[in-house]
Parts: C-alpha cells; sequence; structure tokens
C-alpha cells in the first residue's frame, strides 16, 4: 500500500489525465461505431425510397464511409495522447501521393465506379453487353463489376473498362423490338407472303398491336425475296416469342404454298460448245 500511496502521490495528476484520456478513447470509439451504424441504416433507407438506385450502394458508401469515421476517431484518440497529428497527417498525405502514383489504375477504376453509380447504367439483375462481354449483373463493386454469362461463366470487369466502353442495356427498357429474316422464291406471290406473315405475328397474344407489328421486303437476294418481320413485345417476354414465332415461319410459309428457297445458280453459256466437242 506504501508503494501504490506514494507512487499516487508523485503521479496523481499524471494518472488521472491518462485515466480521462483513456475513457475519452473509449468514448470516441464507442461514438465512431453507433455513428457508423446510423449512417448505414440512412442510407439504406435512402436508396430504399430511391428505387431506381441499385442497392450494391449500400456496401459501397458505407465502406467509404466507415473508413473515413475510424480514420478521424484514430485521429482524436492519438492528439488526446498528445501525438503529433500534423505530423502524422503530412505523412500520410506524402504516402497517399506515393500510394496513388503507385495504384493509379486502381485509383481510376474507383473513379470509374463511382461515376457508375451516379450514372446507374445497369444494375444488378439486368443483362447487358459490355465491349465484347456480355453477361447479367450480379454485383457491382467499387472496383470491378461482376457479371455471369449465359453459359454460366463468371466474369468480372474492371469498372474503368466498363465505363471507357458503350454499355447495351437489354434489360431497362420495358418493351422490345425483335428483327426476324426469311426468304421465300422469287416465283412465290409476295402478297401471300406479306399476309400470312403479318397474320403470324398478330395471332401470338403476346405481340403487341402498339406499335403495330409489320412485314418489310429487306433485299432482293441472289437466292431470294428476303422479307424482315418487326413485332414489339414485352421486355420479359422477348425470347420466348422469339424462339416461338421463329419455329413457326417454317411451317406456315409452306402451309401457304410458299418455298424457302436453296442457294443456286443459273450459268448461261454465250456460245455452247459443239456436242462432239464437250465429250
Amino acid at each position: 500500500m506504501g508503494f501504490f500511496s506514494d507512487l499516487w502521490g508523485r503521479y496523481q495528476s499524471e494518472i488521472i489525465s491518462l485515466g480521462e484520456s483513456l475513457l475519452i478513447s473509449l468514448l470516441v470509439i464507442f461514438v465512431a461505431w453507433c455513428l457508423a451504424k446510423i449512417i448505414k441504416k440512412m442510407i439504406t433507407r435512402w436508396v430504399e425510397k430511391l428505387h431506381h438506385v441499385d442497392r450494391s450502394i449500400v456496401h459501397v458508401f458505407y465502406a467509404v464511409v466507415k473508413v473515413v469515421i475510424w480514420i478521424l476517431a484514430l485521429l482524436i484518440i492519438l492528439n488526446r495522447f498528445g501525438v503529433n497529428t500534423a505530423g502524422i497527417l503530412t505523412v500520410l498525405g506524402a504516402a497517399g501521393l506515393a500510394v496513388g502514383l503507385a495504384i493509379k489504375d486502381s485509383l481510376s477504376n474507383i473513379a470509374a465506379g463511382l461515376m457508375l453509380f451516379i450514372l446507374r447504367p445497369y444494375k444488378s439483375g439486368d443483362y447487358v453487353d459490355c465491349g465484347s462481354v456480355s453477361g447479367t449483373i450480379k454485383e457491382m463493386g467499387l472496383f470491378s463489376t461482376e457479371l455471369c454469362t449465359v453459359d454460366g461463366m463468371f466474369v468480372m470487369i474492371p469498372n474503368s473498362v466498363i465505363f471507357s466502353a458503350p454499355v447495351k442495356n437489354y434489360s431497362r427498357n420495358p418493351r422490345r423490338r425483335a428483327d426476324i429474316s426469311v426468304g421465300i422464291a422469287y416465283n412465290d406471290d409476295l402478297s401471300v407472303a406479306l399476309k400470312v406473315l403479318d397474320q403470324l405475328m398478330r395471332s401470338h397474344e403476346k405481340v403487341l398491336n402498339d406499335p403495330a407489328p409489320e412485314v418489310l421486303v429487306s433485299e432482293l437476294a441472289d437466292n431470294s425475296v428476303n422479307l424482315t418481320l418487326r413485332f414489339w413485345v414485352e421486355n420479359s417476354s422477348f425470347w420466348e416469342v422469339y424462339w416461338q414465332i421463329k419455329s413457326q415461319l417454317k411451317p406456315v410459309i409452306e402451309g401457304a404454298g410458299l418455298t424457302i428457297p436453296f442457294p443456286q445458280r443459273v450459268i448461261t453459256l454465250a456460245s455452247p460448245l459443239p456436242l462432239e466437242q464437250s465429250k
């Protein structure tokens, strides 16, 4: 007891100051933890109110805010213990500059990711075409975007690559137009072909009447008169209707007395050879 009494008598003010600093540090940690939770809930509620904003943005914003909060908390604690935080900030700034130059490609991915979150060219679940890669968006991250191709392959694309390439979103608009081409013979009745193909599209219950479906002569090819069927459907039913219409083309055309010609060539000799020379 004498030792502790002597220690208390000599360093009473220092011990009290250290205890206060520890209590304040614990309070700062608790406040930082609570603040991070509160901000996460606020971001989540904000995203839920904005239906056009993708849910992946919650994790990205929360990760950034969480890092900032804990850095501020650490600086407050160090400052409480008498550490020169100004010097630390200078060192961190210099280190940040050096690291930034070293990982400039990663920083470009972060910048591109933030721009993609702001512009929202796609969201999770959309089927998109990003340059040479097509697939369904599975997750949007701060550095990269994950896709799943139609054959089940996993693809991860850096955000900077996506941001610098044209993005074709097949799921964003509520309706899509389908174009299907088919050829008929030159000696077939064109008016009959236009009529039966128009009836084929209009008879399908999922083909929209507005805009109206249409059949157009798209090309006078070498071996056939090529016709193009154009019709609009709801996006969710696009491929179902597309394959159903396409599978019915052959029986409908043949049922109307028309033909789908094979490639052929007509050769005319300018001066036919005599029979005995051709043998």
